[in-house]
C-alpha cells in the first residue's frame, strides 16, 4: 500500500464512538500514514462513561474537547468535532485527517474533506456503517489492531522456531481474520490486476494495493489473516508472482499477473 510518513494529519476522535482500551494501537497504526500534529478528542467529561478515556489522555498527548450534551439523546460532540475539522481544513495546516469514530455522522464530513484534497482515514469498529467506510481513502477495523497486538504479545511468550525455506509454507493465522477469503474477494483482486497491467500483464504489488483501496477502502490483508498483502495474493490460485531484485541489495519488488 502507498504510504507516506511526511503527511501532517488531524486526528480527531470521537470518545462517544471508539473503546479507549487499544488508543495506542490506533496512534502506532496512524504513525504509519503520517505524522499526527494535532491529536484531539471530543465528548461530554462530566459523564461517567468517558472516565477510562481520562486516564489515557495525557500519556498519548491527546487534547480533550469538553462539549457538554445540551439535550438529552443528541450527540452535541459530533458538532464539535465537525467544526474544529473545518477550521482546521482552513488553516492549510494539515494534509490529512484521520476520524476515529464508528459514527456514520460524519460521512458527509469525510467526503468533504476529499472534496479540498485532503486524504482521511477512518479507524472504527466492525459495526461502522458502509457509507462512512466509502467516504474515506482508507479504513481500519479497529478489531484487527486489537488482535494484532494480542498476537505479538503471545508470540513474544513464545520461544522463536527456526525457519527453513525447506519447511512448508507457514499458515496463516484464522484467529486474526475478521473476514473471509471467498470469491468476491478473488474477483476484485484479479480485477484489478487485469484493469491496470502493463501490456505484458505485469502489475506492481504497491500499485495494485492503492488500486483496490480506490475500490474499497476497508481494504487490508489483516483482514483476513495475513500480515502483507503479498502473504494474501499466494493464497489466492491463477495469481502469478515474480520477484524482482532492485539495486538494493536487501530489497525487491513484487510484480503480479493473472495466469
Amino acid at each position: 500500500m502507498e504510504r507516506n510518513k511526511e503527511l501532517r494529519l488531524a486526528v480527531l476522535i470521537d470518545a462517544d464512538n471508539v473503546p479507549y482500551a487499544n488508543i495506542k494501537d490506533m496512534l502506532e497504526e496512524i504513525t504509519k500514514y503520517g505524522t499526527p500534529t494535532f491529536k484531539r478528542i471530543y465528548g461530554d467529561w462530566t459523564k461517567p462513561n468517558l472516565s477510562g478515556w481520562k486516564n489515557v489522555l495525557l500519556e498519548n498527548a491527546i487534547s480533550p474537547i469538553q462539549q457538554y450534551s445540551y439535550t438529552q439523546g443528541k450527540n452535541s460532540s459530533d458538532s464539535a468535532l465537525i467544526i474544529d475539522a473545518m477550521d482546521i481544513l482552513y488553516t492549510g495546516n494539515v494534509d490529512g485527517f484521520c476520524i476515529v469514530s464508528s459514527d456514520s455522522d460524519f460521512t458527509r464530513l469525510a467526503t468533504r474533506l476529499r472534496e479540498a484534497g485532503m486524504q482521511v482515514y477512518g479507524i472504527g469498529e466492525r459495526k461502522t456503517p458502509g457509507a462512512f467506510i466509502a467516504s474515506c481513502n482508507k479504513f481500519i477495523y479497529i478489531e484487527i489492531l486489537k488482535k494484532e497486538n494480542k498476537h505479538e504479545s503471545s508470540t513474544a511468550r513464545k520461544p522463536k522456531k527456526e525457519y527453513n525455506k525447506a519447511d512448508p509454507e507457514p499458515a496463516k493465522e484464522e484467529s486474526t481474520s475478521v473476514a473471509k477469503v471467498d470469491k468476491n474477494l478473488a474477483k476484485l483482486i484479479t480485477d484489478s490486476i487485469n484493469d491496470n497491467s502493463e501490456e505484458d500483464g505485469w502489475i506492481f504489488l504497491g500499485l495494485l494495493g492503492s488500486m483496490i483501496l480506490k475500490k474499497k477502502p476497508d481494504f487490508d490483508s489483516r483482514n483476513y489473516g495475513y500480515k502483507k498483502l503479498i502473504d494474501l495474493i499466494r493464497h489466492i490460485p491463477d495469481i502469478e508472482i515474480d520477484s524482482r531484485p532492485t539495486s538494493k541489495g536487501n530489497v525487491t519488488h513484487f510484480y503480479v499477473r493473472t495466469q
